[in-house]
């Protein structure tokens, strides 16, 4: 008989059975909300989603802020075996559409903030046939749809899991292609467990009476885990701001709930030292945790003098669910991502698809474990560029050091990653080239003082126009979620080329 596994049962039903129900896992604002409270809360989402007819394994799109509602929907949807795609709640209307749409997702949940993009959505959506609103908050347009409140589910009486088994669709994240077209990377139930049994278990030693904190949002896959999948797999907290995350914010959070493991990308990190944060409001943290982008080793160094408490670096994609590559407690190499964390195993190949043996030799990074995506969704050459077999290739170069550490080179696509989110040159660019005063544009990544990528954009003018730096940042301001923008405009007179018209963009970055 195959055994069955359910990764909402496993995370939350686990507890409740073992007499920890009165545990707390959430703290959100004044709310808070105990392993037994928030069971109470999957039953609740189970009832719902059979009232609004939703089956087994069709999709149901998340747009929710870090809050209480993103642990009951995503894991009330597992409970039932229907398949929850978590969406980012910083894309347009438009951009939510695109995605629900891909996704068919015949139902939509959003938090109170987005109730206004429903209208564009449901227009780029048309097979979305309702909307759960979490709040108060409602559509500026009439909706062709009914439109449902949380609040009006109510019935939250004990409900039984969906027979659901290990390998049985789980969940999707979208992650951003090379050609800015969004992907449904494909997740099993028991990839959630195996990235607590593997990064949590070696890499964090979580244990039931750690708090976690993340910047990153539960949306990605980095903040799924630090804020859901790890404190939830042993019963310890998970503290929640629905907030777009400020230093101020950030500061003020963890001041007020005193976490012990604090989860940030090194961009953030940078804001705290800039904004002056004082070093004894991280005074609870006992270990803090680097992703999304390579820590530049100076940075790692200020803010490891500054703030006291050390911090491990890591390489972890979508795919592969979250950290595989990591820096270890009392191990740190600064400017490293450290050495493969328990249960995964990492290679390079070089352009023949030889395997590189050499120290200090650069290659393509592979990565093998239990926590691999699937596949993508309806994307057939891209699932099969990427996965190959039992190993994923994660598009980034490395080198290894003769002892074992692992060193970030770049990328071999020209994907950029600002503020540990990727952003497609090509999904910029349209939005740039829709600008009424631009002829052509291409769009790169570069450094900046502190290390860390950004996107510039540098824009041919059409003939008789003048592209002034304003209005178009007001243009893509408006087109476009804030992490894609450009930081940095550069008009020029021409793209270099190469002789069949493509855009050499080594020679923009040279120039930056």
């Amino acid at each position: 008989m195959t055994e069955r596994h359910n990764a909402a049962t496993w995370l939350v039903d686990r507890h409740v059975e073992a007499g920890a129900g009165g545990r707390t896992a959430v703290v959100c604002g004044d709310e808070s909300l105990t392993y037994a409270d928030l069971q109470r809360q999957l039953w609740r989402v189970g009832r719902a989603l059979t009232a609004l007819d939703v089956r087994r394994e069709e999709r149901v799109a998340l747009v929710i802020n870090d809050e209480p509602g993103f642990p009951a929907w995503f894991l009330g949807c597992l409970r039932a075996g229907v398949v929850p795609a978590a969406l980012s709640t910083m894309l347009t209307a438009g951009e939510l559409g695109g995605i629900v749409n891909d996704a068919g997702a015949g139902v939509v949940v959003c938090s109170a903030e987005y109730a206004d993009r429903l209208p564009a959505l449901a227009e780029a959506a048309p097979g979305m046939r309702a909307a759960v609103i979490l709040g108060e908050g409602k559509p500026e347009d009439e909706l062709p749809r009914p439109v449902h409140r949380f609040a009006d589910f109510d019935d939250d009486r004990e409900l039984d899991p969906a027979s659901t088994r290990p390998e049985s669709p789980g969940f999707w994240l979208y992650s951003s292609g090379t050609t800015g077209i969004p992907k449904g990377v494909m997740h099993r139930h028991v990839d959630l467990q195996a990235t607590a049994e593997t990064y949590a278990a070696s890499v964090l030693g979580i244990g039931p009476e750690d708090r976690c904190y993340s910047v990153a949002k539960l949306f990605f896959a980095y903040g799924l885990g630090n804020s859901l999948t790890f404190p939830f797999a042993v019963g310890a907290t998970a503290v929640l701001n629905p907030a777009r995350p400020t230093p101020a914010g950030v500061a003020e959070t963890v001041s007020r709930y005193r976490p012990t493991l604090f989860f940030s990308s090194p961009g953030f990190c940078a804001a705290l030292l800039d904004a002056g944060v004082e070093p004894d409001v991280f005074a609870s943290v006992r270990m803090g945790v680097t992703a999304g982008e390579a820590l530049p080793a100076e940075l790692y160094r200020r803010f490891t003098e500054r703030f006291g408490f050390p911090v491990l670096d890591g390489i972890g994609s979508t795919e592969a669910l979250h950290i595989f590559v990591s820096n270890h407690l009392g191990a740190e190499r600064p400017g490293t991502s450290g050495t493969p964390v328990d249960g995964y195993e990492v290679k390079l190949l070089d352009d023949a698809g030889a395997e590189v043996t050499e120290p200090d030799t650069p290659g393509y990074l592979y990565v093998k474990g239990e926590s691999i995506a699937t596949g993508y969704w309806c994307r057939t050459e891209a699932t099969r560029a990427a996965f190959w077999g039992e190993w994923m290739r994660t598009g980034d170069v490395y080198t290894r050091s003769p002892d074992g550490y692992w060193t970030f080179l770049g990328r071999n696509n020209d994907m950029i990653k600002a503020g540990g989110i990727w952003v497609s040159p090509a999904e910029v660019e349209n939005v740039v080239l829709s600008h009424p005063d631009v002829s052509e544009a291409a769009v790169v990544g570069t450094r900046n003082a502190d290390g860390l990528e950004m996107v510039v954009a540098f824009v041919v003018p059409r003939s008789g126009h003048v592209v002034e730096e304003g209005s178009l940042e007001a243009h893509c301001r408006e087109h476009m979620a804030a992490f894609k923008r450009p930081r940095q405009i550069v008009v020029v007179d021409e793209l270099p080329k190469t002789a069949t018209g493509k855009v050499q963009r080594f020679a923009l970055r040279d120039r930056l």
